[in-house]
């Protein structure tokens, strides 16, 4: 006979229920935020892993991502913090991937032991990009003199306001084959034996989840609630891990500093025209994959 007082007890505790945190990564990976934007960090989105792997009952942790990538390190830092706490609380990572998991956000994507795309996810671009401009000819044709005092004759390397130079390239480019190796290594260990034996999979090419499955950068299709659901029963309940809320009552977007609640005043005036400078990069990344 059912127990009518087990009615009264939360959702969780009810022994027939399984929970099962859900987290969140969508946007830009970056260091920082703005006034304009918000960025996946290490610093912003550790609190609500924490907060996930903290729940004890639950068998396993599902990780939503939608991220066209961004900073190596901070992509690097956030697929180890969930590797750590993985081991530590013993739990199985499900990974979920929404429009985009491409370059840092498929990196961050490998921290799951298995990985569930949309067939129209993208997925892949496993490589390394830097980009700028150069305003050597506008500045002639204005009449402005660039002035430049270093201590250090490589200290202004790759000014943009001045002429290219050939060993400053090559030096990036290094820097590049290092940072992509690193990439290409961590791919590799977590995904082993199941990846396709494609010569294009490490040139930064990306592909559609359906195509992804095909050369064993996810593991199957499907949505989250679906996969939950035949995982662990139809009892399963996803449980959305949500930022806490800011001064005015609004939830703080992950990785969001107040000043990406709209509190930080100091970015109008003279800091404005670099977050549209910022903008504009962030939106070039998730372009390059048509969205």
């Amino acid at each position: 006979m059912p127990n009518p007082l087990r009615r009264l007890l939360p959702r969780r505790l009810r022994s027939d229920d399984v929970t099962i945190p859900v987290v969140r990564l969508s946007g830009t990976i970056m260091a920082g935020g703005g006034a304009l934007r918000s960025g996946l960090s290490l610093a912003g989105v550790a609190p609500l892993l924490d907060r996930a792997f903290a729940a004890k009952a639950a068998p396993a942790v599902a990780i939503a991502i939608n991220s066209p990538g961004g900073s190596p390190v901070q992509s690097r830092l956030i697929y180890q913090r969930i590797r750590d706490l993985a081991a530590e609380k013993n739990k199985r990572v499900i990974v979920f991937t929404e429009d985009v998991a491409a370059s840092g956000g498929y990196m961050i994507a490998c921290a799951g032991d298995e990985i569930v795309a949309d067939p129209s996810s993208i997925v892949g671009s496993i490589g390394v990009v830097s980009g700028s401009f150069g305003f050597v000819e506008a500045m002639q044709k204005l009449g402005i003199e660039r002035r430049v005092y270093t201590a250090g004759q490589n200290k202004a390397t790759l000014d943009p306001f001045r002429p290219e130079k050939a060993e400053d390239v090559e030096h990036l480019k290094r820097l590049q084959r290092e940072v992509h190796q690193t990439f290409i290594d961590l791919v590799k260990a977590r995904r082993g034996s199941r990846l396709a034996d494609d010569p294009d999979l490490f040139t930064g090419l990306f592909w559609s989840g359906l195509r992804g499955l095909e050369l064993g950068l996810v593991d199957a299709l499907g949505d989250l609630h679906g996969v939950l659901k035949a995982r662990f029963g139809e009892k399963a309940k996803p449980q959305l891990i949500q930022p806490k809320r800011g001064l005015l009552g609004r939830r703080l977007p992950v990785g969001a500093t107040l000043g990406g609640a709209g509190l930080d005043l100091t970015a109008i005036g003279a800091g404005a025209a670099g977050e549209l400078a910022a903008l504009a990069a962030e939106r070039a990344l998730w372009s390059r994959y048509g969205l």
